[in-house]
Formats: C-alpha cells, sequence, structure tokens
C-alpha cells in the first residue's frame, strides 16, 4: 500500500490564548540557544545526475565548494555501472563504476548499465514507451523487463546468484549504486569519519511527478537525504549570481533578463531567468540588499542531445557496414542492431568521432575483428557529412529556445544573453544554428562552465538551506513546469479547477476555498501535453478525516449555519521537489463575541499588568497623560483636557461596547494524503531492495580486502626472494632461520599460482604471517646493529659531560659551606668580644618597677624597640649556583645510567649479529633522554648565573665611569676658579 501523510495542525495554541501568551516566549527562549557542534559541522552534496557523467560538490565547514573527485581524480564521473562475473562464482558479481564500466562494455555487454536518467519513471510499455525503445536499440544486449507492481523498467542481470537473481534491478536500485560510490569520494573529501547525507540533486525541467519521486527513490536507496531538487536551468543560474551584481527594482531599475540554454547528452532545455536585487527589512530598523533569480519560462526537446547525435554516426557505421563486400548480401543493418558487443564498439567511437569533428573537418575509426573474428572496418566521415545527417536535428535547436519565450512573454529583444551550457554545446553547427535564431552572435555567451556550472549551483542551493553555513543572500524562485489542476467531489459531481500554471512560482500558498461540510477526498493532478494532447497524470490524494465532527461542533457550540460555515485549506507547491503539497486546513464561521475585553487583556489584569489604557506612557510628574479620542465630524479638537471631553469620550466608549462584536471560531481540519501514480515499493519490497544492495557493499569490501591481501602476500615473497640474496640480511638472521625462510617462500609460490585463485582472505593472511615471522626480526636485528654504534657513542659522550659538571657543582658546594663555616668563626669571635666589654663598661642599676609588667602588644614603640634590637640568625650556608640536591639528583642519574650502559654493552658485545640484541636503540634512546632532560636543568641554572654575574659587572662598570666622570668634572672646576696671574706681573 502506498504510504500515507497524516496532518494535524496545532490546536492547542489556537484553542487557549492565555496558555499561548505564557508559553511562546519559553518556547522562543530555548530555540535562542545555538545549535549544537553537530549541527555546525554538518556537509551538503550537490549532484548533477546527467544522462552521460554525474558530477559533484562538498560543501563542508572549511571545504567551500569543492569538486568531489574520482577514485581516478577525474572531476566527473561517467553514469555508467557495470557487473563482471568473479572467478569464485560468489552470489554477488564484482561492480565497476565510471569509465571501468564502459571499458568492459566490448566484453560484457548484457551487464553494463549507463545513461539511467532516460529511464526514471518511465512505464515499461515496451509497445508505446518511445524511451524504452530507443534504450533497447542502443543497449541490444540488455534484458529489459516489466519491475513487477511498479510497472516501470527493471533490469536482470544472469551474474548474480540464483537466489539473488530471481528479482530484477529497478532503474532506481542501480542508480543508487552510482549515487552511493559519489557518496564514498565524498566522504573521503571530507575527512576520516565523515558521513555526508544532506544533498541536492538537479533534475530537467520537464520532469514529471514520477520522474522525480524515481530521483528521490534512488536517492534514498543510496542513504541520502535529499533537501532540494532544483532544475538545471536555475542551478545555472544561482552559479551566474554568486559572483555578479543586479539592477535594483528598489531603486526603479531595470531587471535583467537571460536564457540558460542546456544542451545535454540526454535532451535540451531552455529556461528564461529574471535576474534583479532588491532592498527588504533587515533586524532591527536595518535594511539590506538581496539578489533575487526567477524563472519566468521553460522550453525543452526531450530527444535532443548528444546521444541523438551520436546515434546518426552510429547508423552511418552501420549502414557502411553492412555493404562492405564481406557482409554484403548476407548482412542486415538489425542483424547489426541486435549484436550487443558490435553496437557497444560503435557506439564508444561514435562519441569520440562526434568530439574530434567539433575541431576538425575529417575524422574517422578503425576496428578489428568486429561483428566477425576476421573481420576489419574502416570508418571515415567529414563534417559536412555529418551535417548533412543531422539536418532534421538541427532545425530543432531552436524550438526550445522560442518555446521558453512565449512561456515568460517576452521576445529576443527583451533577453540580454543566451547562456550555453552542457557538453554537446560544443558542436559548432549546433551555435551556428543558435546565432541565427537570436540573429546576432552578441547575445551568445559563454559566462558559465559549461560543464560543472549546474553542480555548483546545487551546491550553493544545499548551503543556503543549511543553517551551518552563511552565504550571499539570492532568492531563488522556480516554477512548476506543468499546470496542476484539483479534483473534488460537490454536489453529487465531481469538479476541477486548475490551481497552477506552468509558470506558477513554487513556494507561495495558496487558499482554496470549497462548500464541502462532510469528510471527502480531493486529488491533485499534472497536465502533460504530449502529441498534441493533454495528459492528466495523477500526482496526489488527500481525505480529510474530521470534517463532519467539526461541523457539528460549530452547529452545536456556536449555532453556525451551513450557510456561514467556510472550509478552506492552504496549498502550495513543495520547495523540495515542486509537487503540489497540502500545508493545513480548517472549518470556520462567524459568532458573536459578548466579551468586552480580549484573554489577554484579561490575562493582564490578573497579574497586575493592566490594561492597555493603564500602560499609558507617564509625564514628567509621574501622572499618565490623557488622550483624548475625537469623532471623525468633529474637525476642531482642543488640545487641553477638560472634564466634558472626558465624560463624551467615556460615554462614548460604552456605546462601543455595547455594540455587539463577531469573532470567527476556527477548527483545524486533520487529513492524510499519499501519492497516487506510480506506486511506491512497499515496506517489504523496500527492505528487500537495500538487503540486497548492503549485500552487494559487503561483498566488494570482503573482496577488496582479499586482493588486498592477496597483493601484499605476492609482494612479500618476492621481498623475501631478495632478502635471501642480501648479504647484509644474511648476517643478521641464523642459517636454519634463512633456510626456512626459503622454504616457506617457495611453497607460498607454489601455492598461489594453484590454489590461489579460490583461496580466502584468511588463508593469504596466514601465509603471509608465517613469512613476517621470520623476516620482521631479522630486519629489526639489522636496523639495530645499524644504528646502535652511533647512539652508543652518543650516551658515552653524555656520560663523560656529566661527570664533568658533578665535579664542578661539587667544588662549588664545597667552596660555598667553607665560606659559611669561616664567616661563622668569625662571627661568634666578635660576638663574644662585644659582650665582655659592654659588661665591664656598665655599672650595675637599679631595678626597674615596672619591668615585671607586660608590654602593649598594641604599642609601635615595643614593636619598633623588639625589631630593632632583635639580630636575625643565620639558617645554614647560601649556595652560590647549585645546591647539593642538585649534585645528589645528578649522581643518582648518573651512576644508574652508567651502571645499566656498562653491563648492557658487556653483554652486547658477547652476541653475534644474529642474536637479538641485549641493548636495544628504544633502551638506550630513554636513558639519554632522562639523563639530558637533568642535565638541562642544571644547564639553565648555570646560563641563569652568568647572566646574573654579567649584570652585576655591567653595574659596577658604570658606577666606576660615573665616579670618574664626577671626579674629573670636578678638577676642571678647580682649575677654573683658581685666580687668573696679572699680565703685567707675567711681563
Amino acid at each position: 500500500m502506498a504510504p500515507q501523510r497524516r496532518h494535524a495542525s496545532p490546536r492547542f495554541f489556537t484553542s487557549s490564548s492565555v496558555l499561548s501568551v505564557l508559553i511562546v516566549p519559553f518556547l522562543l527562549f530555548f530555540i535562542a540557544f545555538p545549535a549544537p557542534a553537530a549541527a555546525a559541522g554538518s556537509a551538503v552534496i550537490g549532484i548533477d545526475v546527467g544522462t552521460e557523467y554525474l558530477k559533484a560538490v562538498l560543501v563542508k565547514p572549511g571545504i567551500p565548494l569543492e569538486i568531489v573527485l574520482t577514485k581516478d581524480s577525474k572531476r566527473k564521473e561517467t553514469a555508467a555501472v557495470a557487473f563482471k562475473p568473479t572467478r569464485d562464482n560468489t552470489p554477488f558479481p564484482e561492480r565497476f563504476y565510471g569509465g571501468d564500466a564502459l571499458a568492459l562494455a566490448a566484453r560484457y555487454p548484457d551487464d553494463v548499465y549507463a545513461n539511467l536518467k532516460s529511464l526514471l519513471g518511465v512505464p515499461f510499455n515496451s509497445d508505446k514507451s518511445e524511451a524504452v525503445q530507443t534504450y533497447r536499440s542502443r543497449y541490444p544486449a540488455l534484458k529489459l523487463e516489466n519491475a513487477g507492481e511498479r510497472g516501470t523498467v527493471g533490469f536482470r542481470s544472469d551474474r548474480l546468484g540464483e537466489a539473488e537473481k530471481k528479482d530484477v534491478f529497478l532503474v532506481e536500485e542501480i542508480l543508487a549504486m552510482q549515487l552511493k560510490q559519489i557518496k564514498v569520494n565524498a566522504d573521503n573529501l571530507a575527512g576520516k569519519g565523515s558521513d555526508v547525507r544532506d544533498v541536492v540533486i538537479t533534475y530537467p525541467s520537464f520532469y514529471t511527478a514520477e520522474e522525480k519521486r524515481s530521483l528521490e527513490l534512488a536517492a534514498e536507496l543510496a542513504g541520502l537525504k535529499v533537501d532540494a531538487l532544483i532544475s538545471e536551468g536555475l542551478a545555472v543560474g544561482l552559479n551566474y549570481a554568486t559572483s555578479r551584481q543586479f539592477p535594483s527594482v528598489s531603486n526603479g531599475q531595470k531587471p535583467e533578463y537571460h536564457v540558460i540554454y542546456d544542451m545535454g547528452a540526454g535532451s535540451t532545455t531552455a529556461s528564461v531567468l529574471r535576474f534583479q536585487s532588491r532592498s527588504v527589512k533587515d533586524v532591527g530598523k536595518f535594511n539590506k540588499t538581496i539578489q533575487e533569480v526567477h524563472v519566468l519560462g521553460t522550453g525543452w526537446d526531450k530527444a535532443l542531445g548528444g546521444d541523438s547525435l551520436n546515434d546518426l554516426v552510429v547508423r552511418d557505421m552501420v549502414t557502411e557496414l553492412v555493404q562492405d563486400k564481406k557482409l554484403k548480401d548476407r548482412v542486415t543493418p538489425a542483424d547489426v542492431g541486435s549484436h550487443g558487443k558490435t553496437m557497444a564498439r560503435l557506439w564508444k567511437d561514435a562519441e569520440k568521432v562526434r568530439q574530434v569533428l567539433s575541431a576538425n573537418t575529417e575524422t574517422g575509426a578503425s576496428f578489428e575483428s568486429l561483428y566477425e573474428e576476421d573481420f576489419n572496418f574502416k570508418y571515415r566521415i567529414t563534417r559536412s557529412k555529418f551535417e548533412q545527417l543531422a539536418e532534421q536535428h538541427i532545425a530543432r535547436v531552436g524550438k526550445p529556445l522560442e518555446q521558453a519565450l512565449s512561456a515568460a512573454g517576452l521576445q529576443l529583444s527583451d533577453i540580454d544573453s543566451v547562456i550555453l551550457h552542457g557538453g554537446a554545446i560544443r558542436t559548432p553547427f549546433v551555435q551556428k544554428e543558435l546565432e541565427r535564431v537570436c540573429g546576432t552572435s552578441n547575445k551568445l555567451r559563454t559566462s558559465v562552465n559549461a560543464d560543472e556550472a549546474a553542480v555548483f549551483g546545487a551546491a550553493f542551493k544545499g548551503a543556503a538551506l543549511s543553517p551551518s553555513f552563511r552565504v550571499k543572500d539570492i532568492r531563488a524562485h522556480d516554477v512548476s513546469g506543468y499546470a496542476v489542476s484539483l479534483k473534488w467531489p460537490s454536489e453529487s459531481r465531481e469538479r476541477q479547477q486548475k490551481l497552477f500554471t506552468p509558470t506558477s512560482q513554487v513556494g507561495p500558498e495558496k487558499q482554496v476555498t470549497v462548500k464541502n461540510l462532510e469528510d471527502f477526498e480531493f486529488s491533485f493532478y499534472q497536465q502533460i501535453p504530449t502529441d498534441g494532447n493533454v495528459i492528466e497524470s495523477p500526482v496526489l490524494s488527500v481525505q480529510t478525516q474530521n470534517l463532519t465532527a467539526s461541523v457539528a461542533k460549530l452547529k452545536e457550540n456556536f449555532g453556525c449555519s451551513p450557510a456561514n460555515i467556510t472550509t478552506k485549506f492552504s496549498i502550495r507547491l513543495s520547495p523540495v521537489d515542486g509537487l503540489p503539497d497540502v500545508i493545513g486546513g480548517a472549518v470556520s464561521c462567524e459568532v458573536e463575541n459578548s466579551k468586552s475585553g480580549s484573554v489577554v487583556e484579561d490575562f493582564k489584569g490578573f497579574f497586575g499588568l493592566g490594561a492597555k489604557k493603564e500602560q499609558a506612557p507617564l509625564n514628567e510628574d509621574g501622572e499618565p497623560s490623557e488622550s483624548i479620542t475625537l469623532e471623525e465630524e468633529e474637525p476642531q479638537a482642543s488640545t487641553t483636557s477638560s472634564a466634558s471631553d472626558a465624560t463624551s469620550t467615556i460615554s462614548t466608549k460604552e456605546n462601543k461596547k455595547a455594540t455587539p462584536q463577531t469573532k470567527v471560531e476556527t477548527i483545524p481540519i486533520r487529513f492524510s494524503s499519499f501519492p497516487l501514480g506510480t506506486p511506491a515499493p512497499s515496506k517489504t519490497e523496500l527492505n528487500r531492495i537495500k538487503t540486497r544492495l548492503a549485500a552487494f557493499d559487503a561483498s566488494d569490501r570482503d573482496r577488496a580486502l582479499r586482493e588486498e591481501a592477496l597483493n601484499e602476500l605476492e609482494s612479500f615473497i618476492y621481498r623475501s626472494r631478495d632478502l635471501v640474496d642480501d648479504e647484509e640480511f644474511t648476517k643478521v638472521i641464523k642459517p636454519d632461520q634463512l633456510a626456512t625462510l626459503q622454504e616457506k617462500a617457495a611453497a607460498a609460490s607454489e601455492w598461489l599460482s594453484d590454489d590461489g585463485e579460490v583461496a580466502k582472505t584468511s588463508e593469504f593472511q596466514e601465509k603471509l604471517k608465517s613469512l613476517k615471522d621470520i623476516v620482521n626480526p631479522a630486519l629489526k636485528r639489522k636496523k639495530e646493529n645499524a644504528a646502535r654504534p652511533a647512539r652508543v657513542e652518543l650516551l658515552q659522550e653524555v656520560l663523560k659531560n656529566a661527570k664533568t659538571v658533578m665535579e664542578l657543582m661539587e667544588k662549588q658546594v664545597k667552596q660555598d659551606e667553607d665560606l659559611y663555616t669561616s664567616s661563622q668563626s668569625a662571627s661568634s669571635a666578635s660576638t663574644n668580644g662585644e659582650a665582655s666589654s659592654t659588661s665591664s663598661a656598665e655599672p650595675s642599676s637599679t631595678a626597674d618597677p615596672l619591668e615585671d609588667l607586660d608590654e602593649d602588644p598594641y604599642s609601635s614603640t615595643a614593636s619598633q624597640t623588639t625589631s630593632t634590637t632583635s639580630t636575625p640568625k643565620a639558617t645554614g650556608p647560601k649556595y652560590s649556583i647549585f645546591h647539593p640536591s642538585d649534585l645528589t639528583g645528578l649522581t643518582e642519574i648518573y651512576e644508574s645510567t652508567n651502571t645499566w650502559f656498562e653491563t648492557q654493552l658487556s653483554i652486547q658485545e658477547k652476541l653475534a649479529e644474529s642474536d637479538d640484541p641485549a641493548m636495544t636503540v628504544a633502551e638506550v634512546d630513554t636513558r639519554l633522554k632522562e639523563l639530558e632532560r637533568t642535565m638541562n636543568r642544571i644547564y639553565e641554572k648555570m646560563g641563569a648565573a652568568a647572566a646574573k654575574s654579567g649584570k652585576d659587572q655591567s653595574k659596577k662598570n658604570s658606577k666606576k665611569d660615573k665616579s670618574e666622570k664626577t671626579q674629573k668634572a670636578k678638577s676642571e672646576q678647580e682649575k677654573e676658579q683658581k685666580p687668573k696671574a696679572n699680565v703685567k706681573d707675567e711681563l
């Protein structure tokens, strides 16, 4: 059964205004908190799902808009996946993607799946579906079948096991494999442990609801979450707008109009876009300028593209092939067209021929053993012949552009430029025809990257939707593409109303009012023009659940009559996929309101906040200012407040209160919705598909691990053989171990050639371990023997330096202690002499009668006397640089390291090179680090002492220089003051 969606409007807030006043502030308070760190670190992928290529761009904090490279470091991946049979005939074949898959097309044409985009959402009706017939003619070896209940296209593969191949592959299932491979590449780019799931995917503007849902289903099967689908034309327009500013319509300027003309491999589309800027309200009282991109109209040709041009070359090849004298009169074009390997090779070279003709006037291709074993074929074609073959296609080039302009209601003269996009746009006659349609070549622009503009636009859209990124404010507005009508029962007959046109904007809501007062079901349909007719394709069905009960409640509780009851629904085109979506519904009627005040006013009064009139602003003296309401019929009004004015105002208000007021009673409508059209896979079917995809992934993972183990074993066998012949290696391994290594390496090599094809991963790992157990210890000994002498020499040098430093420290500590001892002896002698002289000199005095009283502890005099007369006692020697504890610490480290070193070195010297070392390099390094750490602390103290000594010396020198200058100046002054002799006396 199709999945249903139940909708219920939030009745809690609408039924009680008091509770809403209480709760809403708290909700706003909690919403104001920032998002968790996990949300801030999220990433988004933009994916351009093309007919021939898949492209992806990753957006992540620290990685702004970076193309996701394939495993071969290419910027785009061929949209193909192939199943290659395995030698051990496992239930799941080996999968190849991109160019590796196309390389297998000639060998396994029945299991290479490419260009799946053209089959999404297409019914299997092989007799009526043009897309299915075209695909079957291009890939005749593939087995196309009806995909069960869905009725869409499915593929059957004989490469799977008996149980696995019972169910056909959905197109969405195979496309999901390619999308999952893109996700793996994006996760690798995002960093270890990343799991990127949010995506924005492009789609052609002609996609219907069925095709969009198929694309979403493929993304879901790949483990991706679709944030939005974006039309290819709008994605290119977004990319164009990211680096430009457009005229502001708020200032009266005219917007710009551009056409995005996109010719890809499978189809051609044209989208008319309007680019403009506008000033809108920002936070607070500020305004901000935003850029806007509006899609105004679209046009398309579903069958015009690079593949249709390649088909012309393939048909010409087949025509010349059957005319060859070896095949003539016995092979028909139908025979060649049904030969899978031949068609795969022709299609592969036809693509190259067309691309070469874009730059050259002539080219060709050569084939060996084509169709038959001994048949070789050479093909030549000129550009002029190619253009003759494509005459009908050339005439169709301008149609999408004309359709888009007609839908937008514009003329070519209104268009500023035609922006070219897509790989097939490089074909010379395509641009030439567009120049003819536009009347000039000046309108054609290559302003964007023809291959990557769409995928970058999709990634920008994803970043704009994510709360984790802040991007340029560009508002993008898409259109529905198809008209949407509503069908519902009313008055015993079905009614129909067109709700949206092909140019209706995606996103805005529409209020739809119906007369139905009982539960009913209504449906939405897309109106798809096909061959001059309009086909109505069902999209969505909606069933109300409480409409009848809600109407009865309005009648019973509020006395509403059926004529006054209104049923409304809010409907929009979903911003996610552009399909019709019912947001909510309500049934209502107008009733008399007898209450004089609102519930909010009563709530304010209950809490002492006062009504609005009591909250008037205060004057400077603190009293509320009076406000006089004047009736409109009195032209003159007095600004002074008087008693009569106040009385008239009050009476007027009382009259208003007496007049009955009306209010609208509203009851939300609950409803359920479910998609129409192609049924979605059931839960059981969905689980089966996901289980098979997971089994495929596990099989590929196990196969990759097996290949890795096999390659590692092979390389180690070759390495072991080389080591056996290495003289340096033979010195570090014992003869019996060397013989064992030779035997095991030879046995492993022979085992690989005999049983390696069917061996399991564990067997490879076991063989590898048996070889590594012999080789790795020997290699470790070789490395130790090479590195040990230098480390031993270094340790010896450090030990020597440590011993020298210890001797210096011991001398310094001894000198400081001797100096302290001598100073203590001199101090005690002088103290004894002073005491004896004082006792003999001072006469004995009478006892002070207040001597026995305690001194005032708070007296400043007592404290000063105490501090003055007290003599500080020496606590011990003062060490100039090193403390005895420094010497003790260094001595302990030195002794332990030296003892260990001498012991282990004597043992190591007795061992052979093939013995395990008694003294390893790691142990030497550990001892070195411990000793150097202690030595560094000693060196730091020495450096600090040296710096202090230099500073003191500089101070002494400066004082000496200053005293010399002062004395010199004084002598000069004395000379000047000396009285000069009389000149006459001198004469």
